[in-house]
């Protein structure tokens, strides 16, 4: 379905589309809107994002610590175009900030959410569905993940929760999202909440230092359930490669150790 805005841009599918995912992903940089919006070429997404812009669908505002990065958010018109709430950050628009937590990690999640629903998946590995949180599972389990996903195999659905680590919580917080994330294995919640009763907690780490601190902390409690893998060697395309850890040891696993069955 297509449309005509106030300001005369033709709204096409592709747009609707883009907006859409954009406002799963909250705030996303040129290439991830480019991975997403299905572009190849730099100039057509760069185009098209100024266009959203001017429009007033988009918001755009720079990030000065990364070489005055530009990134882009759904305005409350956006939203309101592909019927969702507006959920990104709160910044002005063409506003130039130095540094933001929120934001880079946000975009940190997102380059896993483009990894496992836009790039090329193990044969017959499928995506099912991603779920991101703004309030914790339950009250029993004050546990706000930064997101769910689940991937279809020919022998089960495979479900992992995702923690995105950038170095600047205590190791004290990590403490206590592994006892919760044990708690939700122990309790059934996951099977009632999900409808799978295994799952897995993924988590990616900054650095292979950071990495190896919150493993120390996941290995006092628990050597089931938690795989890590550092930003640096998921890249390329790598996410299925041997470079998954477990608490206990260091031989590098692939996501999938046999192709028939995830464990």
């Amino acid at each position: 379905m297509r449309g005509n805005s106030r300001h005369g841009i033709v709204i096409q599918d592709r747009d609707r589309h883009l907006l859409a995912e954009i406002a799963v992903m909250r705030v996303v940089d040129r290439e991830q809107a480019r991975i997403v919006g299905g572009f190849n070429s730099t100039t057509r997404i760069n185009t098209r994002l100024l266009a959203l812009n001017r429009t007033g669908l988009l918001r755009r505002f720079f990030l000065s610590a990364a070489g005055k990065k530009a990134l882009y958010t759904l305005s409350v018109q956006g939203a309101a175009v592909v019927s969702v709430p507006a959920r990104g950050p709160n910044r002005r628009n063409d506003e130039v900030l130095v540094a933001d937590y929120f934001v880079s990690h946000q975009l940190g999640i997102n380059t896993l959410y483009c990894a496992l629903k836009y790039a090329a998946l193990p044969v017959p590995v499928s995506f099912e569905r991603w779920i991101s949180f703004s309030e914790p599972l339950s009250d029993q389990i004050r546990l706000i993940p930064d997101a769910y996903v689940e991937l279809k195999t020919p022998a089960d659905t495979l479900a992992a929760f995702l923690e995105v680590d950038f170095g600047r919580e205590p190791l004290a917080v990590w403490e206590n999202k592994v006892k919760k994330y044990l708690q939700l294995a122990l309790s059934g919640d996951c099977k009632r909440l999900f409808g799978q009763g295994r799952f897995r907690v993924l988590v990616v780490a900054k650095s292979d230092r950071r990495l190896r601190s919150i493993r120390k902390v996941v290995r006092a409690s628990t050597q089931k359930i938690f795989w890590f893998a550092a930003f640096e060697s998921i890249g390329s395309g790598n996410f299925f490669g041997p470079v998954w850890l477990r608490p206990e040891g260091d031989e590098a696993q692939p996501f999938f150790p046999s192709a028939q069955h995830p464990s």
